[in-house]
């Protein structure tokens, strides 16, 4: 197991064995915990003493299904917590063939408007001076380094707004056809990355497949999730994630009751149907040739969740998910698919995080700057943002900053990372998840919509608080594992029904590792990573009292339901016990 560490204090690059303890890692276990030993706890997430640690799955580079995430690990700037955030790219893929397991960068460069982007091929290793890209689109740059470096490379690069250090922002993947639209979005891993004068990291097309070391175990392990994965409702061909995107949920939580509207003051949106998935397969429908559903993030992907919206004028959006369609539609009360598919391309290309954004504005929104439902103001505040002015400073720090800024209560946050589309109120179990991860509002850390709405894996019901923190704990868990093979998360739908299924990417992590896991020990390997994680956080500063809900869940009821957040904070602080 080898790694390149970068300098970005001296300009060094080096190729290091990995120490031992770190052999078996992959993804979110090897970033958080390279993390955890490396960047000290207290120090200023945008200094030189913080890192960007960026790492493939334990599966990525072989041919397990979607199984191409990679991902992204340092201190928040956002959160001032440990943060990982991950995609589905082909950049992963291509590191894990040519041997790696993870790019660990550190320092700063001395003249901080430098620019360089690190090239990684088969042949060499070498940092160049990018200047000529500072503060350019993600799009344009793409099919620059596309020309460059060939159509087929993977590319990781930041856009203007992590230029301007501003935390709402990510690190951008570029897809299959070279698109930038695949987001380690959260947590301002994107800032981090700017901080440290890189523009982009470029890595050669290599096909073939990582090395595995017992073929015959990988093959019937692969063969498990495989069945899985094309037999289950959710995640099989033609399914509801193939045939409507993510977006398929806009609906069903609307029905539930659970789609946060109008900055988290409703549960309901009355546009609901016209930003919905089904709405997005209509118009892909009418205009194949822009629009596409079942679009795959990388290649090896057999789920195809993902969308390519056509808008009125036939321009195609890629990518346009359930989370960006709710962030910068109900929350804020747009109903207009176009400009929210517009807005999703601006933020892909300026390098924002489309659920913070969102916030944001929704939160600027309550507090006077513009009215609910105004698309043309959100479209010119992203400008505002791209420029860098003051009002996008503001706008590109997240809704915690608006709020501030703005004198507005109702801010949809915990550990200053603005929630995602699923009203805490009413599901709970996802609440105890957006209160309790160590890396702030996030639902992919623990996602129990999958048992409370979807009816996978069990049944529960949303509205109470009983065996929540347990359940929140146990998707947190297997969560941490699932993050730390590459696999996608929404593989945990078919595991989840299908035991084989995850018996089988287990299976598939001892034939690449050498380990002898039970699924039973996976489940222990990834709540030690949370708990790490959380140990990381209290080393940082944090305590109980950051494990808690914004305070106007506890004293606004929600409606339809009207229900508020009455679980106990003792019963919170139970899942570190």
């Amino acid at each position: 197991m080898k790694w390149i560490r970068v300098n970005m204090s001296d300009l060094s690059i080096k190729v290091e064995e990995a120490p031992k303890k770190y052999e078996q890692m992959g993804g979110r276990w090897l970033t958080s915990s390279v993390v955890a030993d490396e960047v000290p706890a207290t120090c200023h997430p945008l200094g030189p003493l913080n890192k960007v640690v960026i790492a493939p799955g334990i599966l990525s580079g072989t041919t397990a299904p979607s199984s191409g995430r990679i991902s992204v690990g340092t201190k928040s700037p956002l959160t001032g917590g440990i943060k990982e955030a991950n995609a589905g790219a082909k950049f992963g893929q291509y590191l894990k063939r040519m041997g790696y397991s993870a790019i660990i960068i550190e320092g700063q460069p001395k003249d901080k408007e430098s620019r360089y982007l690190l090239n990684i091929s088969k042949e060499k290793l070498e940092l160049v001076d990018a200047a000529e890209y500072k503060f350019m689109g993600l799009y344009e740059l793409s099919g620059k380094l596309a020309s460059k470096y060939g159509k087929d490379a993977g590319i990781a690069s930041v856009g203007p707004a992590a230029e301007h250090l501003l935390v709402g922002t990510g690190i951008a993947f570029n897809d299959i056809e070279n698109a930038p639209a695949r987001y380690a979005g959260r947590g301002g891993v994107g800032a981090v990355f700017a901080s440290k004068g890189l523009k982009a990291i470029v890595t050669e097309a290599v096909t073939g497949q990582a090395a595995v070391l017992n073929h015959e175990l990988f093959e019937t392990g692969r063969k498990k999730l495989l069945a899985a994965l094309q037999e289950h409702a959710v995640t099989k061909p033609k399914g509801a994630l193939n045939t409507y995107g993510t977006a398929v949920l806009v609906n069903i939580l609307n029905e539930a009751g659970a789609l946060p509207t109008r900055n988290f003051s409703r549960g309901t949106f009355d546009g609901a149907k016209k930003i919905s998935g089904e709405a997005m397969a209509e118009a892909a429908a009418k205009n194949p040739k822009a629009g596409m559903m079942g679009h795959r993030c990388h290649p090896g992907c057999v789920i195809g969740c993902s969308v390519i919206y056509p808008d009125a004028q036939g321009n195609s959006h890629t990518s346009v998910e359930y989370e960006t369609l709710w962030a910068i539609g109900a929350n804020c009360e747009i109903d207009d698919l176009d400009a929210i598919a517009q807005m999703n391309s601006m933020c892909n290309d300026i390098g924002l995080d489309t659920i913070e954004f969102g916030d944001a504005v929704a939160v600027a929104m309550e507090g006077g700057l513009l009215p609910f439902g105004d698309a043309k103001g959100a479209i010119a505040l992203l400008e505002e943002v791209k420029k860098g002015s003051p009002l996008g400073k503001i706008i590109g720090s997240g809704c915690g900053t608006v709020g501030k800024v703005f004198g507005v209560r109702r801010v949809p946050a915990v550990k200053n990372q603005g929630m995602p589309a699923y009203e805490p109120r009413v599901i709970k179990g996802i609440g105890v998840t957006y209160i309790t991860t160590p890396m702030g509002a996030d639902h992919t850390a623990g996602y129990s919509i999958a048992p409370e709405i979807l009816g996978v894996g069990g049944k529960p019901d949303p509205h109470t608080n009983e065996g929540k923190v347990k359940l929140s704990k146990d998707f947190q868990a297997t969560t941490c594992f699932i993050d730390s093979t590459g696999c996608c998360v929404f593989t945990a739908f078919a595991i989840l029904d299908i035991p084989s299924g995850f018996e089988g990417m287990v299976e598939a992590c001892n034939a690449v590792t050498g380990a002898n896991w039970t699924t039973s020990e996976a489940y222990e390997i990834g709540l030690n990573v949370l708990k790490m994680e959380h140990q990381y956080n209290l080393s940082a500063g944090f305590s109980a009292n950051d494990d808690r809900p914004p305070e106007f869940m506890k004293l606004e009821p929600v409606p339809p339901h009207n229900m508020v957040w009455d679980m106990a904070d003792s019963e919170l602080d139970s899942m570190w016990k």
